[in-house]
């Protein structure tokens, strides 16, 4: 199987321009290509997994890959799948949060010499002069066309700004500079990207001639992949001190019946073959897909040593028999964090960073949605230093376990 006819058994591809072309490319490691990552915050999430694993993979297939961090672009912020402006953030900020991202992508993507590079677009794009971009390349887009684009279509109601109507023609331009002084022929990027891909694709076709070589790629379910990495919570993070392999675990294991295998196929970098004999598995087969997913991915991510920890971790939260729970996540409280000895659920969620306020985990108590050593609470439920002493496991929903001890 050719890697490009994996990354369609693998659900990756969902529509491509000059199919024939980007087949010869991809599959005789002929493609220099580009994904980029706009520095929103200062972690990558679990939303941004499809892209990595798929430039992990066509990296073993020879292909060499340009990741491109959008210092510049990060001062405007993509509209697509936004409802609302972006909050705009100071050039301290994008370059710190820039900063971040290497370290996490090189789990992923092997850097170096004739490998993977690094470039970040804040190089070329804060250089540009506005004339200059108007003369150069506003002629090659169409006003109309662009607004037809999906990704300002759902702003129009509710109002789009033109600092992020610039948007489509800052990406536009990123290939177009990739492609003169990068030699990359190839972009990758979400099914919500499309409009802006071809917008690139285009520029370069009318400024160079019809016979400039590059293609645009979109991954199926990449905008799904960015709702994956949102829980009630927050964002699931790659940063073990933004989410620990453990909680990464968790997320994980609890995905619905219904992903598991899905998540699997796109996700992991087990063969073809050994995932499509879990197709016919049910009821506890599903389960034991579950800690598969788990454990691959945060073995990815947080290498298999953590990985282990945070199985074995799983395994004694939920066989009720003991066993090592020293990788759960952990607050350790001091005395003087105690009232007469006891201190109230309200106070010790907000104190473990389970809930951002009391109002919060007093609607969650209400619901039913939080446990003690698996023992529903009350909203005046309140623990004793004896109990924290012997250390005591809170619950909160369905995903996320905390160990609460006494120093």
């Amino acid at each position: 199987m050719t890697i490009y006819d994996e990354l369609v058994a693998r659900g990756l591809i969902a529509q491509v321009t000059d199919e024939e072309e980007i087949k010869e490319l991809v599959n005789n490691g002929k493609a220099t290509f580009y994904i980029g990552f706009d520095p929103t915050a200062d972690s990558l999430h679990v939303g941004h997994f499809m892209a990595l694993c798929l430039m992990k993979r066509l990296q073993m297939a020879g292909n060499k890959p340009v990741v491109l961090i959008g210092g510049g672009t990060g001062y405007v912020g993509d509209p697509s799948g936004r409802t609302d402006m972006r909050t705009m953030m100071t050039p301290e900020i994008i370059q710190h949060n820039c900063d971040c991202f290497k370290k996490q992508m090189e789990r992923f993507i092997e850097f170096g010499e004739d490998k993977a590079i690094m470039v970040n677009n804040a190089d070329w794009l804060l250089k540009l002069n506005y004339i200059d971009v108007l003369r150069e390349v506003g002629p090659h887009f169409s006003v109309n066309n662009m607004l037809r684009a999906e990704c300002y279509k759902q702003r129009m109601e509710k109002g789009l700004s033109f600092l992020e109507f610039n948007y489509m023609i800052m990406q536009s331009y990123d290939f177009y500079h990739l492609f003169q002084h990068y030699g990359c022929n190839m972009q990758f990027g979400g099914d919500d990207q499309w409009s802006n891909m071809l917008g690139g694709t285009e520029l370069i076709r009318r400024k160079l001639g019809k016979d400039a070589y590059a293609m645009t790629i979109t991954l199926l379910l990449n905008s799904e992949g960015k709702k994956m990495g949102k829980t009630a919570n927050g964002a699931v993070w790659l940063d073990p001190n933004k989410t620990t392999p453990f909680e990464f675990f968790q997320y994980w294991r609890n995905v619905g019946d219904a992903d598991v295998l899905k998540c699997i196929r796109m996700l992991t970098f087990l063969p073809l073959e050994e995932v499509e004999k879990m197709d016919s598995w049910e009821g506890s087969q599903l389960n034991e897909a579950k800690e598969i997913l788990a454990y691959e991915l945060t073995a990815l991510v947080h290498g298999e040593e953590e990985a282990a920890k945070a199985k074995e971790a799983s395994h004694a939260l939920f066989s009720g028999k003991g066993g090592d729970d020293s990788n759960m996540p952990t607050t350790e409280l001091t005395i003087e964090q105690l009232t007469n000895g006891e201190i109230g659920i309200l106070d010790l969620m907000l104190a473990c960073g389970l809930v951002g306020s009391k109002g919060e985990a007093r609607r969650l108590i209400q619901q039913g949605g939080v446990s003690v050593d698996e023992e529903k609470v009350a909203v005046e439920a309140r623990i004793t230093e004896e109990q924290l002493k012997n250390s005591i496991k809170i619950r909160k929903g369905k995903k996320v376990y905390h160990k609460v001890i006494l120093k």
